[in-house]
């Protein structure tokens, strides 16, 4: 981590052009933002470097418009907000790239903002674009990465603009998120417990193979729980599975072994015969062939309560269950709730991860307390498998 350029606080700035790249990559409908979680972590940052009257121009993106200008993914309704939030002028940037682009940008004046419209209109952001990347970084004096969650992308923003910038460094942001997850994998306090949900083991594999050599227990929990269900013979139903995973999670117990870490798996389960019904608890050998597995049964919840109860610190990827219905969410409400309560009271180190955790969190409207929640996907899961993220390795 020592290696990283991070943005020193004492760094004189002002009526520097500061390249500000952050993820206001929020849901938004009919104009309107559903969710301004990612907008306000940012706000503190923006209002240093106001206060310091450096000339802040920012980058982002919102959604994957694939070079195209797809209204529907304008950041207007963002530049609105940041106007509204932040005490200074914020300007908005609809215009091209080319030579005249420093002199659109030269009334800008210290602690002045800008915003400029969805990068990934230009095909040449996700081309990463060295012609492109450089018109970018011609526009400040200063880069600065504040977007953990586009850093595993080689995109002109992220990647290659660092090469045309006097200065680059990692936010606070950024700083934090690889800080939460270090906690984890390098400056563990032991036990360490890892909760795995979704539902593809395909794409965790490489995570869960890269954990089983740093923790203490790994527990398998959501859809990706009913391959290991087959593997140790048991009949799923009309349960979700993959193809070809025998061999996989064969080595992954193996790998287990080898490194004295325990895999648990749920030992009963809630079912229905469809999405939006009730359910019913069963243990593993009563499923019927027309039900689904939606959620992990009550012995379960126990067993795991039981397990964080034990541990130091906890990292949590991927709900337990179909959260949507909340006849189903019984078991993610209830490791949320734990993992919680042991942050509070006994300094539980909790780093909770992935869109899905967070909108089940979300949606329960309850109030929860944990050490680091990330913003980030497929960011998070790849630093987890030990990845050199490309938008982080330029930082170093």
């Amino acid at each position: 981590m020592d290696e990283i350029n991070f943005f020193p606080d004492d760094l004189e700035i002002k009526d520097q052009k500061i390249i500000l790249r952050l993820d206001l990559n929020v849901p938004i409908k009919d104009k309107i933002i559903k969710d301004d979680t990612r907008i306000t972590l940012c706000l503190p940052f923006i209002n240093r470097l106001i206060k310091k009257k450096a000339k802040i121009i920012i980058i982002s993106h919102l959604g994957r418009p694939k070079g195209v200008n797809v209204p529907d993914l304008s950041l207007i309704p963002i530049y609105k907000y940041l106007k509204d939030a932040l005490k200074t002028n914020v300007y908005f940037f609809r215009g091209n790239f080319d030579g005249e682009t420093k002199e659109k940008f030269s009334h800008l004046k210290g602690g002045e903002v800008i915003l400029i419209e969805n990068i990934r209109f230009f095909k040449e952001e996700t081309e990463d674009s060295q012609d492109f990347s450089k018109k970018l970084g011609e526009l400040g004096d200063i880069y600065v990465n504040d977007a953990f969650s586009c850093s595993h992308r080689k995109q002109a923003s992220v990647h290659s603009i660092t090469k045309f910038v006097k200065k680059s460094y990692a936010g606070p942001l950024l700083k934090k998120e690889i800080t939460a997850i270090n906690f984890v994998i390098k400056n563990k306090k032991e036990p360490v417990t890892c909760i795995i949900g979704g539902s593809k083991i395909s794409t965790k594999i490489n995570v869960i193979t890269n954990l089983l050599k740093k923790v203490n227990n790994i527990i398998i929990v959501g859809a990706m729980a009913n391959n290991f269900f087959v593997h140790k013979n048991f009949k799923v139903g009309k349960s979700l599975i993959e193809k070809n995973t025998k061999e996989v999670i064969t080595n992954i117990y193996k790998k287990a072994e080898e490194h004295n870490c325990k895999i648990l798996i749920p030992e009963d389960c809630m079912v229905g015969t469809d999405f939006e019904g009730t359910g019913k608890n069963k243990n593993l050998d009563e499923i019927k062939e027309n039900e689904i597995i939606l959620d992990i049964g009550f012995n379960t919840i126990k067993k795991i309560q039981k397990k964080i109860n034990e541990s130091n610190t906890v990292l949590w990827n991927g709900p337990a269950g179909y959260f949507e219905n909340e006849n189903f969410s019984t078991g993610t409400i209830s490791i949320a709730k734990i993992i919680s309560q042991n942050t509070l009271e006994k300094s539980l180190i909790s780093v909770l991860g992935g869109g899905d955790t967070l909108s089940a969190i979300n949606k329960s409207n309850i109030k929860l307390t944990f050490s680091h929640l990330s913003t980030a996907g497929g960011a998070f899961l790849e630093y987890l498998e030990g990845k050199d993220l490309p938008g982080i390795s330029v930082l170093k």
